[in-house]
């Protein structure tokens, strides 16, 4: 009887174990050189930024745009690719790149009526940006299609050391490491404490991906649960996430794996 349970208790932890883990399927490798990995689209194109070039890629195919008038490139948005988002924060603009990166469409926040000085923003819902703007402390959403701006929260301070957006929410977490959401109607939501991280990607309301010590684990909060993502390769500089594909880079190029999030 004493071995029967022993073995039952063994069995299930072991099956603990392995629902405590997520396998991850290599895909391919890229080698790519002399360049800096920003991320892939749904298309097959990766993106990068070399200094001020931006570019994409596949195959033989390539692009590229470049600004110097407005410094460094703080931040790309590739949540819609046919309609990239380049955040220039030092300048306080905004550029819309097309499928071609052709520029589209320059926002220049500090000419705006509203006074708008932007901490963050990214592609979101219905033709418009998401904006925060440190001068009341209040998201926004810019409609670039008529040039109209609505500040949607409640003022909150500018404790933003990570930010993610999509078209239906803007996720940040503050400098104690808590989470929070904003959708479209101004709802703020206190989320869950963050643990600490190296990257970071939100999956959604109730699941975070992130990296630590060059491993990665997946936290889903509404099982109060965390798999770790078993990759072979335990070395890279950057990482990307979308479509179930985590990319690692490093200078000799993108590693591309499948996982299958539960």
């Amino acid at each position: 009887m004493k071995k029967a349970i022993l073995f039952l208790l063994f069995t299930f932890l072991s099956l603990q174990g392995q629902e405590s883990s997520i396998a991850a399927s290599k895909i391919n490798f890229i080698p790519i050189a002399n360049k800096n990995f920003v991320g892939h689209d749904s298309y097959g194109y990766n993106y990068f930024l070399d200094k001020a070039v931006f570019s994409k890629s596949k195959n033989k195919e390539q692009w590229e745009y470049k600004n110097v008038s407005l410094g460094n490139l703080t931040k790309i948005d590739l949540t819609n690719p046919l309609k990239i988002v380049l955040f220039y924060q030092d300048f306080n603009a905004v550029i819309l790149l097309d499928n071609q990166l052709s520029e589209t469409q320059r926002i220049l926040f500090f000419e705006s009526e509203n006074p708008i000085n932007l901490r963050a923003t990214g592609m979101a819902g219905l033709n418009q940006l998401w904006t925060y703007n440190t001068l009341d402390q209040q998201i926004g959403l810019y409609n670039y299609l008529n040039n109209t701006y609505k500040t949607i929260s409640t003022p909150f301070p500018d404790t933003i050391q990570y930010y993610q957006t999509d078209f239906n929410h803007f996720y940040w977490i503050d400098d104690k490491n808590m989470a929070f959401m904003c959708n479209l109607f101004g709802k703020i939501t206190n989320l869950y404490k963050i643990p600490e991280y190296e990257w970071i990607e939100f999956l959604g309301e109730q699941q975070i991906l992130y990296s630590k010590d060059h491993l990665f684990y997946m936290q889903d909060y509404s099982k109060n649960k965390v798999y770790k993502i078993e990759l072979v390769d335990k070395t890279f500089d950057k990482c990307y996430y979308k479509d179930q594909i985590l990319s690692t880079f490093t200078n000799e190029g993108i590693t591309n794996y499948k996982i299958i999030i539960p």
